[in-house]
């Protein structure tokens, strides 16, 4: 029986979100989608629009995991703050839905989809589009990145290790 898992790429401007069917041994794309926000709203405004953009995804498809990605080193401070906040309420979100969640590391996601930790975002996007099958044009990053993430985790969940 497939599961159907949720990948997220949290940005506090655009936070993608990619969904994928998982099957033993297989994952295959459902849909893909970015939630955007306008940088001169309040704070509180532009995490309330992201946990929306959450919510939808979940009431429309449904998934039974999802793999956040995890915060990444940085030397902004603030810029790591926001990040966490936007991470928060995406988790929030996630587990108010009855979602399990998971994290990754970017070089967790990377490595295995792309066999390499340091793969950039276009080698990602190539690998992303192999391993589903499907051309995905110019979709934004953001959006890759979270198929990739949620790849990740139907890897782990079909037991094909990375």
């Amino acid at each position: 029986m497939p599961v159907i898992v949720m990948g997220v790429d949290p940005g506090l401007n655009c936070t993608g979100i990619g969904i994928v069917q998982v099957w033993p041994g297989k994952v295959e794309y459902v849909a893909h989608g970015v939630v955007r926000t306008n940088a001169k709203d309040p704070l509180p405004h532009r995490l309330g629009v992201i946990c929306d953009g959450v919510r939808k995804a979940i009431t429309e498809y449904k998934p039974q995991f999802s793999a956040v990605e995890d915060i990444f080193c940085s030397v902004n401070i603030k810029s790591a703050m926001l990040l966490g906040q936007t991470r928060g309420a995406i988790i929030a979100t996630l587990i108010a839905g009855e979602i399990e969640v998971r994290e990754y590391t970017a070089l967790q996601i990377k490595k295995a989809v792309v066999g390499y930790g340091k793969a950039d975002k276009q080698q990602v996007k190539k690998m992303v589009e192999v391993l589903l099958g499907k051309q995905l044009g110019k979709i934004p990053l953001d959006a890759t990145d979270a198929l990739a993430c949620g790849i990740c985790l139907g890897f782990n969940l079909s037991g094909r290790v990375a």
